[in-house]
This record gives C-alpha cells, structure tokens and sequence, in this order.
C-alpha cells in the first residue's frame, strides 16, 4: 500500500514560540504543494491561552488547522495530534523550532512506500545562533545518531518522526502523560511499537535542523539534558515491565548498568580536569550526568524538565 490516496497529517506542537511558527509554516506549506498527496498542517497549541490560535488561523491558509490543548505537557499534544487525525493515514511529527531541508517531505514518504513500516524516523541536525563554547563542542552534547536509511531502530524522537495510523490504532498505543512534563513519552511510545513487533526505519535524507536557542547553550543545560535522558531512559524502561517481579529485576539491571557509567564519567571528567582536557572533561560529565539520571530514575525520582507552575494552576 502507497501513500497515493492516503491523507497524511503533519502535526506542529507549538508553545508559545511565535516566531518559529512563523518560520516554519511556510517551509511545510511550500513541501505539502510539491506533492499530489492529500496533506494537512495540523498546528496543535499547548498554551493555555491559545497564544498561537491568531497567528496560525491569521494565515487564511485552508490546508493549515489550528487546535487547541490546554492539558499542560506535551504527551498530551501528542494525544490531542492522535485524535485530531482520525481520518487520515499517516501523520508526520515535527517541531516547532524545527526547519526540514528540502524533500524531507518526500525521503520520508519514500522509504514509508518501499517497506510500509509503522514508523519512518529521520535525523535531526542542531544549528546554533552563534558557536558554542569549546568544551559543549568536545563534549558532543548536541550531536545526534546517523544512520544508514533502512536501518531498523527500536526507539525514535517525536520530533522527525513518520507513522502509520492504522498501526497505531489497531497497536492501541498512546502517548502517555504521566510523562508530559518530564519527557520521554516519545520513547515510550516508539518503545512500545518496536516492542509489539512493529517495524521502525531510519531515512537518512529526511533531515531536519534544530534551531537551538542561546538559553541552551550552557554547561548547565546540556548537562540537564544528559541527567534528563538517563532518568527517562530509566522511567520508560520500567513503566515496559509488567510485574512487579519484573519491575524489581529491570530496577536492579537499571542500577547494575548506571554504576559503571557514573563511575567511569567520574574518573573521565576528574583526570581531564587534571590535565586539562577539555575532550575529557565534557564527555566524562556527560557520561556521569546520565549514569546518575539513570540510577536515580531506576529508584522513582522524576525529573520535570518541563514543568510549569502557570499553567498547572490555570487548568486547575
């Protein structure tokens, strides 16, 4: 089965970022008229004040529909996108302050024609506003995963990310939100489908650049970043165990493979400091920052990368 036919969705999660909206709608518009496929923007707003309903509806645009969904956490976004595209095949996830290349459209919806899995993923590629710092850039903080296309992966990002619907629906898989505000959602759910059997590949060609913005741009944040991912990784893994027996074995596994990890990061960052490398140094607090992110989520503690007092006591 092709995506000739089929109506493909292209959902934008948006929260309060007006001027990434305005930059990337029109790089969507302009790949959804190259095609002869039925395609739609969906734009799905996360403010609880619907910040973004006049910019997105201001375009007059009919292939591009704004919703609105106040439940704070992007879990739930991805759930509202879920819903919002009922009558279509394939919906496509990209973020906002995200910019696809030229046929990123199209490389995705090839390799998706070739094989027909449930999810296509693509690489994303991080563009900074000015250089980052020598130790960020030794550290590797903001490089990604590159891949042949057609290797088979088991977890993916949400944010180049292409699925099957009727997968999805029939799999019953959904985002969940005990994870809106921490993260890691996404690789749960990519999680789950790989787990069910359900085929996952990577299209190199489909890239998409990452607008990092300067407030990211620290030792404070990326080191954030790594002890987030690690704790996640951590979360995800133990909401995929079923029993309690399970759960008991997967937390021992979690500690058993954090250890060597804080460990080495430790001795890494301790003798780069000691001899002043800054390669060393980075990638060994970068090793430690998700060791411990792994312990401490293995042991129940929750990292909210993304909590927000306002808007929790608006939709209260």
């Amino acid at each position: 089965m092709s995506t000739h036919g089929k109506i493909i969705t292209l959902a934008v999660l948006t929260y309060r970022r007006p001027a990434d909206l305005e930059a990337l709608l029109p790089l969507l518009l302009e790949q959804a008229t190259k095609n002869v496929l039925s395609v739609q923007i969906l734009v799905v707003d996360n403010d609880p004040a619907a910040s973004a309903r006049s910019q997105v509806t201001g375009l007059g645009e009919p292939s591009v529909r704004y919703v609105h969904e106040p439940v704070p956490g992007i879990a739930a976004a991805r759930n509202r996108a879920l819903d919002e595209s009922a009558a279509s095949d394939v919906l496509i996830f990209i973020d906002d302050d995200e910019r696809p290349v030229e046929g990123w459209l199209s490389s995705l919806l090839a390799v998706y024609d070739a094989t027909h899995p449930a999810g296509v993923v693509g690489p994303v590629i991080s563009r900074y506003p000015n250089t980052p710092e020598p130790w960020i850039t030794a550290g590797r903080f903001f490089e990604r995963r590159r891949l042949p296309t057609g290797t088979v992966v088991e977890v993916a990002a949400t944010n180049n990310l292409l699925l099957d619907l009727h997968v999805v629906r029939s799999s019953r898989v959904r985002f969940d939100e005990a994870f809106g505000l921490t993260g890691g959602s996404d690789t749960l759910f990519t999680r789950e489908l790989s787990r069910a059997g359900h085929l996952l590949l990577w299209c190199d060609e489909a890239i998409v650049y990452d607008e990092v913005p300067l407030a990211r741009m620290s030792r404070a944040w990326v080191l954030q970043r790594a002890y987030r991912s690690g704790n996640g990784w951590s979360r995800t893994s133990l909401a995929l165990a079923g029993s309690d027996r399970d759960r008991a074995l997967c937390r021992l596994k979690l500690t058993v493979r954090s250890a060597p990890r804080i460990a080495a990061g430790a001795m890494l960052s301790s003798a780069g400091w000691i001899v002043r490398s800054e390669k060393a140094n980075a990638r060994g607090r970068r090793t430690l920052s998700r060791g411990l992110g792994m312990f401490s989520g293995s042991w129940g503690h929750v990292y909210s990368e993304y909590h927000r007092d306002t808007d929790l006591k608006v939709g209260e």
